[in-house]
């Protein structure tokens, strides 16, 4: 089992200075040269693409981390803004945040490491292994092929001084004893250089994590009051009509014999208690979690949402595939409510939403042609084309999955509410 995993070692290390050497002496020499490129407009086109190729090389070195050393490296990139253009003003944003992101300069840092220290580290536990056995075997090479070390490109050491080749078989196990217990060690050490460079530092992570404690609260504090309404709407709804078709059921009882009109009567009133019961139920259901929402996805419960409405609604839907379901109701819940303060705030006569992916990211726009004036502010009461009560509440079911949410709404209008939620 130690030698398997000895042998496994040395055919990874091999492939990992392949790739440390090779692709980071081509992407460091690239993202150097895009950057340079910036002051002449043409690294603000190129730098975007460079960045994220470099990032799709850090990102693969944190998964071989992870499967071959057990090694967790965090990344910690700043997300694009949301609303970003497309084209080349979209391309400028994208390079400014690049470059103004930390996670970008411990990458381009690591690169020319991870070239020299970094391959030789992974370089190390193949030759260990080949080198071991090139000694080991040394003296049966020669003595069948009649070449000295010349033939391995070791000079003439073996023919000048043929006493060496008693010498080679026990530094050759020597070597392949190191091997058997350096190997994985070395490769793991590979990894922790990789980590050193690449992990960000503490106040990033402290950051992270009084985010991540503020979104939990969030969703305590969201989930405790969805549970208090949905008992305010049982006890004052479906339950009070349940508790009067009873009432109503017992004086029929007490009627049908000596008065069947009024019996009657009541029956009717009874069997119209009971459907609009029953009709309090399923938007009660509804609220909770849509069926069309389970059944069919978000676009489609979007579009039912949107026959709705009281003014026009337009929806666009790009999804290839459906997101996490917690990820669908989020969104859809976060679009409804988006809609209801549009419809009750804006003024508006016709609302847009579109709903597709951006790379790892579940974006939603929601556009009206109303008044504007809405602002995201903690706290607010409201007002504009969407309260900022409503839309900090928006804000703070987003903050559960990581998501963000921007609002652009100048005074006339139009008003453009942006939401990402990963979906990764």
């Amino acid at each position: 089992m130690r030698v398997r995993r000895t042998l496994v070692a040395a055919a990874r290390g091999l492939g990992l200075a392949l790739v440390a050497h090779a692709g980071s002496v081509v992407l460091f020499v690239l993202t150097v040269v895009s950057m340079a490129l910036v002051a002449v407009g043409v690294g603000v086109l190129t730098t975007p693409v460079v960045v994220s190729l470099a990032r799709l090389f850090a990102h693969q070195r944190r998964v071989w981390g992870q499967e071959i050393a057990g090694l967790r490296i965090p990344a910690a990139y700043r997300p694009f803004p949301p609303g970003l253009r497309r084209g080349p003003v979209g391309q400028a944003q994208r390079c400014a945040v690049l470059l103004r992101d930390p996670a970008t300069w411990r990458e381009l840092l690591w690169l020319p490491v991870d070239a020299t220290a970094g391959f030789l580290l992974a370089l190390l536990p193949p030759s260990l292994v080949a080198y071991g056995v090139a000694f080991v075997l040394l003296p049966l090479f020669q003595w069948v092929t009649g070449l000295g070390s010349e033939a391995l490109g070791w000079g003439s050491l073996t023919t000048d001084r043929p006493e060496l080749l008693f010498v080679t078989p026990p530094l050759g196990v020597g070597l392949l004893a190191l091997a058997r217990y350096a190997n994985p060690a070395l490769l793991r050490a590979h990894f922790q250089l990789a980590a050193a460079f690449l992990t960000p530092p503490k106040t990033e992570l402290t950051a992270r994590v009084a985010r991540l404690t503020e979104t939990r609260h969030d969703a305590v504090d969201a989930s405790a009051a969805e549970l208090r309404r949905i008992e305010r709407d049982l006890h004052d709804g479906a339950q009070a009509r349940l508790v009067a078709m009873g009432m109503s059921l017992g004086t029929i009882e007490a009627l049908i014999d000596n008065d069947p009109a009024r019996a009657k009567e009541l029956l009717g009133r009874a069997r119209e208690s009971s459907a609009e019961a029953l009709t309090e139920l399923r938007d009660l259901v509804r609220g909770i979690h849509p069926p069309v929402l389970a059944e069919r996805g978000l676009g489609d419960a979007v579009r039912a949402l949107a026959l709705r409405m009281a003014l026009p609604v337009e929806v666009a839907v790009e999804l290839p595939r459906r997101v996490a379901a917690p990820v669908e109701s989020a969104a859809y819940f976060a679009i409804s409510e988006v809609l209801a303060n549009a419809a009750k705030h804006s003024g508006a006569e016709q609302i847009r939403v579109d709903i597709h992916h951006a790379g790892d990211r579940l974006r939603i726009a929601v556009t009206d042609n109303g008044r504007g004036g809405a602002v995201l502010r903690p706290g607010a009461a409201g007002g504009g084309a969407a309260g900022g009560s409503g839309l900090r509440g928006i804000e703070r079911r987003l903050g559960t999955f990581d998501g963000i949410l921007a609002v652009r709404s100048p005074v006339g209008g139009p008003t453009l509410v942006t939401m990402e939620i990963p979906c990764a």
